[in-house]
């Protein structure tokens, strides 16, 4: 104990000093010069201290000039370079996690455009370059894409970058958004203009709608972002942008909602979950969104959710968790909800055996709390019910089934031309080379089932069906029309897809089972042994662009890749042996029906009964 101090004393002044610890910064406790100018803006929230602690700057100080001194950034302090100094001296774990974030990285993003662009090069490239740690622990250094000096790298910078969260985009209607986690945590209105109480600020561009954090992201947040490519925001609240440049309509009107580039949305039939009131967090955990540290290859790999861990699969129930720890994960996750969770609770555990922090097992039922509405939503468990133990289903994803439509866009036809400059999202600066695209069709239903990369039957999606024009900067053209080579050979590629439109009702056995254009051959035509498909280009006058299989004189053949590892159409065989469940279809209509509790056998057509009503007039 000091000298001089009683120990009351000494207690005291410990208190105090983690009184200006908790404030955020000792400047705190003094009148800050950034209100003076900044009148009446939002507080970011009961937890965050002064203005500097975020943003830097001098608060103390009069005048713009001074006072702006030191600042990480002006308007969000989640730019590029910036985070270190930002959010991460109070949020490292959240920070740590960020780092490596396939959001962040891009890295699948990257290596899967140069993978189906130009093929691997030997090197591994991240938006950034940090130093990541893979999940067995081994550390590595992958390279910025900045170094990928060839068409996919500049592919990525100019077209894909712009939605990175690494960097803030503004001045695009419906889709601008922060950086960082700014991107997240400071939502955005369609116009990217303030609008909150500070006069200096208001409407002004390039900026959140509020200073208000909003702890818990809603779905509008993630559509800002997930609205392109597979659109699954849009498919998720029902609504669908149409074909390319054609207007959809409804009753000969235009689509009822506009989106970023002009774009008119009808509505279709939403996912059952967003139709209960469920949100995209409700599902997806924050190591879903944020990741867990590890640095990972592809988005399937960093996801760590399944339909089952709710809904459990045909032979085995949810896996549930107790809440035992004072330190749980899932106490901590939940802090922000309506209801906080606690301890003792039963968490249901996600695919990867880690405790959502929103989903629990109650009174023989699982629950799922919606975290910012607080609703509750019965979780309805499918195990052992006959629908989902039939004979041969076993590699089947639940969205096979369950998906009602998947956006598919063939024939991507994509022109580079280096007369033109373009935006490089990356470097922040226009270099030569602009690209332009326009797309042949699109569709929802039917969709293609092939092997996904966990070895199960999924939808696939055109991934990306690239035609690569090249005009050089006299206007020559280097390539016209290039199918990019794959694996070997010059093809066209599917890549397994979610669509995040679920329905309650699965497909019909008979939609499987006799349209060969689940199976593949897209919109065809059959004559005997044959299957012939129809949708066809001038580019691609022998290989449809809306599937991957052929049948001549009943061999199959393929002729376009599944990207993905280990994905791959279906075999021959496979694809023979479910054609011929029809032969069963017209009097075993129902999943119910107790053939399909084994594995058909087509011999049993040659018995007593079957040969009677087969031969039946």
């Amino acid at each position: 104990m000091p000298i001089g101090y009683g120990k009351t004393t000494v207690m005291f002044l410990c208190f105090c000093f983690l009184l200006a610890l908790l404030a955020g910064c000792a400047e705190g406790v003094k009148p800050s010069s950034c209100v003076r100018c900044h009148k009446g803006i939002e507080h970011v929230s009961k937890s965050h201290g002064d203005c500097v602690s975020c943003h830097g700057g001098k608060s103390l100080e009069k005048g713009k000039e001074k006072a702006h001194q030191g600042m990480y950034g002006l308007s969000n302090p989640e730019f590029i370079g910036r985070w270190e100094n930002g959010c991460a001296p109070c949020h490292r774990y959240q920070f740590e996690r960020m780092k490596s974030n396939l959001m962040y990285t891009a890295a699948g993003m990257i290596r899967n455009t140069q993978l189906t662009w130009e093929g691997e090069d030997g090197s591994e490239y991240t938006t950034h370059g940090e130093k990541q740690f893979r999940p067995d622990g081994t550390e590595f250094s992958p390279k910025p894409v900045a170094q990928l000096d060839n068409l996919s790298g500049e592919l990525y910078r100019k077209f894909c970058a712009r939605c990175h969260v690494g960097a803030q985009t503004a001045g695009v209607y419906g889709a601008s958004h922060g950086a960082g986690c700014a991107a997240c945590h400071f939502p955005w209105n369609d116009e990217g203009v303030y609008v909150g109480n500070d006069k200096t600020m208001k409407g002004k561009g390039g900026h959140s709608a509020s200073h208000a954090m909003t702890p818990l992201p809603d779905t509008q947040v993630c559509s800002r972002c997930h609205n392109r490519s597979g659109r699954i925001a849009f498919s998720y609240q029902g609504l669908y942008d149409g074909n390319n440049g054609l207007v959809p309509t409804s009753g000969g009107e235009a689509g009822p909602v506009m989106a970023s580039g002009a774009r008119n949305l009808t509505h279709i039939s939403p996912d059952v979950h967003f139709a209960a009131g469920m949100e995209c967090i409700d599902c997806h955990t924050s190591r879903d969104v944020m990741g867990d540290g590890f640095a990972y290859r592809n988005m399937y790999l960093q996801t760590e959710i399944s339909c089952e861990d709710c809904h459990g699969g045909g032979a085995e129930l949810p896996r549930y968790r107790e809440i035992t720890r004072e330190n749980d994960e899932a106490l901590r996750e939940s802090k922000s909800y309506k209801q906080p969770v606690s301890s003792g609770m039963r968490m249901i555990q996600t695919a990867k055996g880690r405790s959502y922090s929103n989903v629990f097992y109650k009174d023989n039922t699982v629950w799922l709390q919606g975290k910012r509405s607080g609703k509750l939503h019965r979780s309805k468990v499918i195990t052992g019910t006959p629908e989902h133990t039939i004979a041969g289903h076993g590699r089947l994803e639940c969205y096979a089934c369950h998906s009602r439509t998947s956006v598919q866009c063939y024939g991507c036809h994509t022109l580079y031309d280096k007369s033109k400059t373009g935006m490089d999202f990356i470097k922040g600066t226009e270099t030569p080379g602009a690209f332009s695209e326009n797309e042949d069709y699109r569709m929802l239903y039917p969709f293609p089932l092939a092997l996904n990369q966990r070895g199960r039957i999924s939808p696939v999606t055109p991934g990306c069906q690239t035609f690569v024009t090249v005009a050089e900067a006299d206007g020559s053209l280097s390539k016209s029309e290039y199918v990019t080579r794959f694996k070997g050979k010059q093809q066209l590629r599917f890549a397994p897809f979610y669509s995040h439109n679920t329905g309650k009702k699965s497909l019909g056995c008979a939609e499987c089972h006799g349209n060969p254009a689940f199976l593949g051959f897209g919109q065809h035509i059959i004559e005997g042994g044959n299957v012939t498909g129809t949708l066809i280009c001038e580019r691609s006058d022998s290989k449809p662009l809306d599937g991957f299989l052929t049948m001549k004189g009943g061999r199959i053949n393929a002729y376009s890749a599944i990207t993905r590892e280990n994905s791959r159409p279906l075999s021959g065989a496979e694809v023979k042996r479910t054609l011929s469940v029809n032969l069963c279809l017209p009097c075993h209509d129902t999943a119910r029906d107790p053939i399909y509790r084994k594995g058909i056998n087509l011999r049993a057509l040659d018995d007593t009964l079957h040969r009677r009503l087969l031969s039946a007039p």
